[in-house]
């Protein structure tokens, strides 16, 4: 996958806020013409806090099966602080470098962050689709903003505001299970995304994608620090 790997990266909260700040007009939330999403990636890293050493991996499905395509796997450092708001900053390098690796593109990227839910509406998401190019959906654990509990039946959903904006939704992936919070990253719309979401997670909470990379990356990490997985 042919990735396009800024020069610099900021170095400061101050200079990081900014650059959010200025790529943000620049979010697409409307579909590629058609929406057809044939391969499906998901993006996870793994850090550790001592060393500052980054696992970053990248699993590819088939979106009709969900049989795996294709893993890749890419290691780096950070420096960056860790700041609420400017996660990305420590994943995105990383990241970058998993997807470089890719032999050919996926046509959807799931990331476990935050989309347009973001304090500055500019999440992890919606940086690495801005930068690949690609649609890209952000799919959280944890939760930016307020919401109303969605009704306990799988597929039910909520509006998730900020300032009261709607910048995602409250997503019920289990029956009776904590939803997950879906927001867009780049060049999707929020009822596909969603849709997306429902259908990778046929068994589990989370997306079968980030299910995957999250197991993968934490593997590799273990294997960076000399640890037996």
């Amino acid at each position: 996958m042919q990735v396009t790997v800024p020069d610099s990266w900021p170095a400061t909260a101050e200079e990081a806020m900014a650059l959010q700040d200025r790529l943000r007009p620049l979010v697409d939330q409307t579909n590629p013409r058609p929406p057809e999403f044939r391969t499906i990636a998901g993006l996870d890293s793994a850090y550790d806090d001592e060393s500052g050493v980054v696992a970053a991996a990248a699993v590819v499905l088939d979106a009709a099966s969900l049989a795996p395509r294709e893993t890749a796997i890419a290691h780096g450092t950070t420096t960056f602080p860790y700041l609420p708001g400017l996660l990305a900053f420590r994943e995105l390098p990383t990241s970058l470098a998993v997807l470089e690796k890719l032999a050919r593109t996926p046509d959807l990227l799931i990331c476990d962050s935050q989309g347009l839910a973001h304090p500055r509406r500019f999440g992890f998401a919606c940086h690495l689709g801005i930068l690949v190019g690609i649609p890209t959906i952000g799919v959280a654990k944890t939760v930016w903003g307020n919401y109303t509990e969605p009704a306990p039946e799988r597929g039910a959903a909520t509006d998730l505001l900020i300032d009261g904006e709607v910048v995602g939704r409250a997503l019920r992936t289990r029956t009776g299970v904590k939803p997950v919070f879906v927001s867009v990253g780049h060049r999707i719309d929020l009822d596909t995304a969603c849709a997306q979401v429902l259908a990778l997670t046929p068994k589990y909470r989370q997306p079968e994608t980030t299910r995957q990379a999250d197991r993968l990356c934490r593997q590799a990490l273990r294997s960076a620090l000399g640890s037996t997985p």
